[in-house]
């Protein structure tokens, strides 16, 4: 398969988290990422302690069933496994096998954060994953109220080698909004490794897709082609 935009943050998967409630959900989703260029999508459901049922194994099979489905529906869109986890002090005492990576490899893996200041145990949380040999994507960091108040924390976090996936969605958020603001910045000032949908559920299709078209018009072509397709592509184990 030729590899067009790869979407390294979605919630495709029905029934695991709070994105896609069923498999129709699913398939339009899929549908609607194929129509933008996407030929690939991690799914990659939360990763919480209140659903602790979303183990490595559990996704890696729940994947399968989906690409089983899309397959039987011809739609040509690859779905590779993977998790948004939740960093949390516990992080610390958490066995390597237990944290969930792109594509199950142990290579790299996506978290999220929301806070309005850096906890206490950001730091130490950060260094104990990078100490497994872990890569470590920040999740939307333009949606934290961390990065949204204070223009250093951003120094910070890419200081500590993190690298940054913005949601397309802030793009169309509205124009005075703290995320669309902060977004628009990262995006002019190069900040994002990649960018993905963090797809959920039908009703947003068009306002990620939206948004994708706005971070076109912002950065060009070229730029958008970084960000959705060479950059995620590394992500892929093929």
């Amino acid at each position: 398969m030729t590899t067009g935009r790869v979407d390294i943050h979605s919630h495709l998967i029905p029934g695991m988290d709070d994105g896609c409630a069923n498999v129709e959900q699913t398939i339009t989703c899929a549908r609607a990422l194929v129509s933008a260029g996407y030929t690939h999508a991690f799914c990659t459901p939360h990763i919480w302690s209140q659903i602790p049922e979303n183990s490595p194994a559990a996704i890696a099979e729940r994947t399968a069933e989906v690409q089983a489905r899309l397959d039987g529906a011809g739609i040509p869109l690859r779905v590779m496994p993977g998790g948004e986890l939740c960093l949390h002090p516990q992080i610390l005492t958490m066995p390597r096998e237990g944290i969930v990576t792109y594509g199950m490899q142990g290579e790299a893996c996506l978290f999220e954060l929301w806070a309005d200041e850096l906890p206490e145990f950001f730091e130490p949380a950060v260094r104990y994953l990078k100490g497994l040999g872990l890569t470590l994507i920040l999740a939307h960091p333009e949606r934290m109220r961390a990065t949204q108040g204070d223009p250093a924390v951003i120094d910070r976090l890419q200081g500590m080698g993190l690298l940054l996936q913005g949601n397309l969605q802030c793009f169309s958020d509205p124009t005075d909004s703290a995320s669309r603001r902060t977004a628009e910045r990262f995006l002019a000032e190069g900040r994002y490794f990649c960018l993905a949908t963090d797809m959920h559920r039908p009703d947003t299709v068009s306002l990620r897709l939206q948004g994708l078209r706005r971070a076109i018009e912002l950065a060009g072509h070229r730029e958008l082609a970084r960000l959705t397709i060479e950059n995620p592509r590394t992500l892929l184990a093929e």
